[in-house]
């Protein structure tokens, strides 16, 4: 059996999900959101995510990681806070020990709707059926858990 954890990193909205796999079996463990303010301090807001990935990590015990690779807007500054959220959810494995493989956004969704172009719903519709009807806390944890998803099919280190 393997803990995993998959993460889509973002400063607004860092999405998180753990999943069991045992086998060819996937169990859904548990998975959030993680909301930062705004108006806060680009400090602030990154602190916040990497305490709350840290206590993620610290409760569920993940044997690896995986995150959604970054992909380059066409606004350079959204690039940079999605690359400097990343940094931190980065990070806060690395400080675990945890290994992390990253994927491309077209290789998740093809990993778990079957073509790498599945729209959002898609995806969502065959997290329901692959974890047994879950419901993700929402649009960002359940990115995240596709992405567990499919470290998962994608097989071991």
């Amino acid at each position: 059996m393997t803990v995993l954890l998959g993460l889509d990193p973002s400063l607004s909205c860092t999405g998180w999900g753990v999943i069991r796999v045992e086998g060819n079996r996937l169990v859904h463990v548990a998975n959030g959101q993680i909301a930062t303010d705004a108006g806060a301090a680009m400090p602030l807001r990154l602190a916040s995510i990497h305490a709350a990935v840290m206590e993620v990590i610290l409760t569920y015990r993940p044997d690896r990681g995986a995150c959604e690779e970054v992909f380059v807007n066409r606004n350079p500054q959204s690039t940079l806070k999605l690359a400097q959220a990343r940094g931190v959810v980065l990070a806060a494995c690395g400080a675990q020990g945890i290994p992390v493989r990253e994927h491309a956004a077209r290789l998740v969704k093809k990993a778990v709707v079957g073509t790498g172009a599945a729209e959002k719903r898609q995806v969502q519709a065959m997290l329901k059926v692959l974890l047994g009807g879950t419901q993700p806390a929402g649009p960002d944890a359940a990115d995240a858990l596709a992405v567990a998803i499919a470290d998962a099919h994608l097989g071991s280190y």
